[in-house]
């Protein structure tokens, strides 16, 4: 595994379900958040990527296993790991963490392929150089 990014976020209303708790479907609105967080800090802008390129990445797979609630007002933390670069695809491994002051709680482990493709014909396509440069910059880091 490569380098381990995070970002933070904060559980508000809208995120939580009947029982109080973080919906299980929003960990991948976090893991997504994070995810374009960490291109951004790779100097990497979706859309002009879409419009330079004329390529975008897309959820191809994801896995996710929950280990805790998390609930209203706490602050997550979120980690973004590459596990695997191939040419047209990235696989990640994301994990969202309770922060409770010096010490994190981990609730939910994510598994996230994404695949690079063209977005006339939707069919996979080559990570653009520029973009993979960009990437493996931010890793080596």
């Amino acid at each position: 595994m490569l380098s381990n990014f995070t970002w933070t976020v904060r559980v508000y209303y809208e995120d939580t379900d009947a029982g109080g708790v973080v919906f299980y479907a929003n960990y991948l609105k976090f893991f997504e958040r994070a995810r374009t967080e960490w291109l951004r800090s790779a100097g990497i802008n979706q859309q002009i990527m879409t419009e330079t390129h004329g390529v975008m990445f897309v959820v191809k797979s994801t896995a996710v296993d929950y280990h805790a609630p998390a609930k209203l007002d706490n602050e997550l933390k979120l980690t973004v790991v590459v596990e695997r670069m191939g040419r047209a695809s990235v696989q990640f491994v994301q994990q969202a963490w309770r922060i409770n002051g010096d010490s994190e709680e981990l609730l939910a482990t994510g598994r996230i392929k994404v695949g690079c493709v063209d977005t006339q014909r939707f069919r996979p396509s080559e990570i653009p150089q520029e973009v993979l440069s960009s990437i493996k910059n931010i890793e080596a880091k």
